[in-house]
């Protein structure tokens, strides 16, 4: 299908006429340059669809005017803005009044191009339409257009129609302009060649901008799924620290929020634009992004003689040797006694070997109580291990040891969790980890201190946390952020298989006292408390049996 020729050439302007004709174009350009500082400066794809065509409706002083998109799932023109002022009407954009109007299909039933409706056209052939009237014009199916004239007692006469095409041909919509006003007598006149250079120029242009912010768009998901991909490969190995990568960033946030809302105070200061809360919403994301090179036996450990499995199995297994072979000796005693075995010395022999039983049963009671991680393991007990692992029994092998080797009995012997030094250097170590696959990365403007905020969140403000041991003053605000969530929701998880959750109240508590020990930033823990974030927090991620109600009375300070 042709379109009909629909433009004509007009004749040489008069003087007078030109002067005017170059200060309309004068202005036109002029409009164009703002619209194109626009389209470089906002990323708010709406807004700036509803700009292009209002400043498309002012350069060809067009009465209405219409912006399509494309639908992809329905492969249509889908009516986003659609303007008119002899109506008054404004629908879609920024006016918030949905277009019920039904979207224009490209294709036929048959899988052929839509040809019969301008947009449709203008759309399948990328090539623009101008309409002088379009009741004389034929070629295309107007009832629709007659139907909303009648319906609105309005009058549509010249049209022009623009596929708007990226500069790799893409489409991503199609701008269509109703009824251009004579100045002079406010009557509809055909859209002039120059209006339709114009417009296409603008069309192009509005066209790769958008389809630029739609690249970073895309390209800013594909970055935010790929962070998420290593956080579902961590969470595959870690189930709970998969949900603290996720928690974390979320308490961050709030108590970011918080901050950048107070006004008094040594963080009244502090602001945060919206990259500001993006790049610190990513630090969130991969500040554990080092766990996945951490072993799983580690993360995961449970107990302290854990590796591959709970190795208190094999002490049960030695305990029970040593429960055999002290009834071999009794047995081989009433054997060598012979017939000067007396009942007495029975009950004597039987009696001792019951109490040795018994004591073993404690003792490996007592070593399986240990196994088990606890806040703090008494000096006394630890002693009493090492007394323990003295014990000697007869391996498979026929030769004699202890029954705890130093590994096992060290093990048994940490005084608060499940890891000994070393393990707990390597899970220290995940921070060093994290900062050096985040310094990989060739992070943009917006995002160069994701590495300083994620990388920061076991330091300490008295310097002595890892791994650079900074102080206060050398950590930025949002590191400082990022230590206080990290701390909160570790002592609140109720999904760590080496600890119970804390309630509300007794992770307060725990916050309070690395507060004191000058631990955490102490202005950050004041809002924490004081914006009750903790409470918020509680309400979206903790289990309601551990949230009990907060006694601020014991916590130092004004917390009215």
């Amino acid at each position: 299908m042709n379109a009909p020729e629909l433009t004509t050439t007009a004749a040489p302007a008069a003087p007078a006429q030109a002067s005017a004709q170059h200060r309309d174009i004068s202005y036109r350009l002029d409009r164009l340059t703002e619209l194109s500082r626009a389209l470089s400066n906002s990323r708010d794809i709406p807004l700036l669809l509803e700009r292009i065509l209002l400043t498309a409706k002012d350069i060809t002083q067009a009465d209405g005017g219409t912006l399509y998109r494309i639908d992809e799932a329905s492969d249509s023109l889908m009516f986003y803005i659609s303007v008119n002022d002899t109506l008054k009407m404004h629908q879609g954009g920024s006016s918030g009044q949905a277009i019920s109007i039904p979207n224009i299909p490209l294709k036929l039933a048959d899988g052929q191009p839509n040809l019969a409706a301008v947009a449709a056209y203008a759309a399948n052939t990328r090539k623009s339409v101008n309409i002088p009237d379009v009741y004389q014009a034929t070629g295309f199916n107007f009832n629709g257009m007659r139907m909303f004239d009648e319906k609105y007692g309005y009058h549509s006469q010249s049209f022009l129609t623009v596929p708007m095409q990226d500069h790799e041909g893409e489409l991503v919509g199609v701008l269509q302009l109703i009824n251009a006003i004579d100045p002079a007598t406010g009557a509809p006149t055909p859209f002039s060649e120059t209006d339709q250079h114009f417009i296409e120029a603008l069309a192009s242009q509005a066209a790769m901008a958008m389809a630029n912010q739609q690249l970073i768009y895309r390209l800013e998901n594909l970055f935010e799924s790929l962070i998420k991909l290593i956080n579902i490969g961590i969470g595959e190995k870690s189930p709970h620290t998969g949900r603290h990568c996720e928690q974390v960033p979320e308490l961050a946030m709030m108590l970011a929020e918080a901050a950048h809302e107070t006004t008094e105070g040594p963080l009244a200061d502090f602001r945060m634009s919206e990259a500001d809360r993006r790049e610190l919403w990513v630090a969130g994301l991969l500040h554990d992004c080092g766990k996945i090179s951490t072993p799983t036996h580690i993360v995961e450990k449970s107990t302290k003689m854990e590796t591959i499995f709970d190795r208190i199995h094999l002490v049960d297994t030695r305990f029970e040797v040593l429960k055999r072979d002290a009834e071999i000796r009794v047995l081989q005693e009433k054997l060598a006694l012979g017939a000067a075995l007396t009942p007495e010395k029975g009950a004597e022999l039987d009696a001792r070997l019951q109490a040795e039983i018994a004591q073993m049963d404690e003792e490996r009671a007592f070593l399986r109580k240990s196994n088990i991680g606890t806040e703090g393991m008494k000096p006394e007990d630890q002693q009493r291990v090492l007394d323990i692992a003295q014990h000697q029994w007869r391996g498979p092998d026929g030769q004699t040891r202890a029954l705890l080797d130093d590994e096992e009995s060290g093990n048994l012997r940490i005084r608060a969790g499940t890891l000994n030094d070393a393990e707990r250097q390597i899970i220290n170590n995940h921070i060093v980890i994290t900062i050096k696959m985040l310094e990989s990365l060739p992070w943009p403007k917006q995002l160069s201190r994701v590495t300083e905020f994620a990388g920061g969140h076991h330091e300490r403000v008295d310097g002595k946390g890892y791994p650079k041991g900074l102080s206060r003053d050398q950590m930025s605000v949002q590191a400082r952020i990022m230590a206080v969530a990290d701390i909160f929701e570790a002592v609140t998880a109720a999904d760590r298989p080496y600890k119970r959750g804390n309630t509300l109240n007794e992770a307060i508590d725990i916050l309070a006292g690395f507060k004191a020990r000058n631990h955490i930033d102490p202005d950050l823990f004041d809002i924490f408390v004081k914006q009750r974030i903790y409470e918020k927090y509680a309400a979206k991620f903790m289990h309601p049996n551990q949230i009990d109600e907060v006694d601020l009375s014991r916590i130092p300070g004004d917390w009215s």
